[in-house]
């Protein structure tokens, strides 16, 4: 399952030089899809369309690496935070990317010489273009999860020891929170009662950094990634099938059986999901296991389906990805492995 879209001398390879049309968003925005693993909202609804018309009115917006910046070029990065339901309805508007970027400059003192994404995977990598493109700026090509997570504090600028503040947050409207001197954990809590008296959405900008920064630290080539992917590069399915039954129980918790058809006939899949699918078992084997990125993906209509639309019936394949090297690492499982979403039961070789 090792897949990485990988360049000459082993680095991850860039959209360096190219630009972000509406050609090109269209593969992204499926790869975005891929990559939120079930969760992080779906950007077909809302944001594919948002950035499709920033990219028509304003123009495509360029792709850069980190190291093509200087070193201490101020990035800002951007993202949604709250319910992919609220989203849909509350669509902003042309203003708040410039609102959002007067706010941060205002309280760094430093004019924001590029955009970052904060988070691939979802509907927030096309709303990292749609803000670009207003903003007349680049987008690095990377982000700071390489799929999507539900805590704002699961990144890897978070594993880094990046400060989090000051985070800003921002409704359609102009208004604005400020939180600073918060760690990761506290930033999560802080927020999320920000997000509910906002009404459940906000657009924010968290663990503001240099250009040299999000070269050392960030998820590099993650929209190269995401193009690659939504373009069917990488590795095969591992299952054909339909859903053969899906179980909510009380909380977030979800499980999914999958039928496998085809030359997949006589296989059972089950899927544990929280707001995203975090384990894919068969015969007591596991297939994936968070932190890898699984995703059911529409065998008709070849978009990702996200863990609340998945219903009997549905046929799909499952694919499973890497994430990036670090979320492997000893403290990136703990921030976003197993146990983290109550798996202490499962390994990579199955059940314990």
């Amino acid at each position: 399952m090792g897949w990485w879209p990988i360049g000459r001398r082993g680095r991850a390879r860039t959209l360096s030089g190219m630009q972000m049309d509406a050609g090109v968003l269209a593969d992204f925005a499926r790869g975005c899809a891929v990559l939120g693993s079930g969760g992080g909202g779906s950007p077909a609804a809302v944001t594919r369309p948002l950035a499709e018309q920033a990219i028509e009115e304003c123009g495509p917006v360029p792709v850069v690496a980190a190291g093509e910046l200087p070193e201490d070029a101020f990035v800002m990065p951007v993202g949604l935070i709250g319910s992919p339901a609220v989203a849909e309805e509350r669509i902003g508007s042309r203003a708040e990317p410039a609102r959002m970027r007067e706010r941060v400059e205002a309280l760094h003192g430093r004019p924001v010489a590029a955009v970052l994404c904060s988070e691939i995977g979802g509907l927030n990598g096309c709303t990292a273009v749609a803000w670009a493109a207003r903003l007349g700026l680049p987008l690095l090509d990377a982000d700071a999860m390489g799929r999507a997570f539900p805590r704002m504090d699961q990144n890897v600028l978070e594993l880094a020891g990046l400060r989090p503040g000051p985070t800003v947050l921002a409704d359609e409207y102009g208004r604005t929170v400020v939180l600073d001197h918060v760690d990761g954990p506290w930033l999560e809590e802080l927020a999320r009662a920000a997000v509910a008296t906002f009404g459940g959405h906000a657009a924010t900008s968290e663990y503001p950094l240099t250009a040299g920064q999000a070269a050392r630290h960030a998820v590099a080539g993650s929209v190269t990634r995401a193009v690659a992917v939504g373009r069917g590069e990488g590795p095969p399915a591992l299952l054909t099938g339909k859903v053969a039954s899906v179980r909510r129980d009380v909380g977030d918790a979800t499980r999914v059986l999958l039928e496998g058809t085809g030359t997949d006939a006589g296989r059972l899949v089950r899927i544990e999901a929280r707001s995203e699918f975090v384990a894919a078992l068969e015969d007591g084997r596991t297939l994936a296991l968070v932190p890898d990125v699984i995703a059911l993906v529409d065998v008709h209509s070849g978009w990702a389906v996200p863990v609340e639309e998945v219903r009997y019936g549905l046929r799909v394949r499952l694919h499973a990805l890497p994430s990036a090297p670090v979320w492997y690492s000893e403290a990136g499982l703990r921030l976003a492995g197993p146990t983290a979403f109550g798996l202490h039961g499962l390994t990579r070789e199955g059940a314990s």
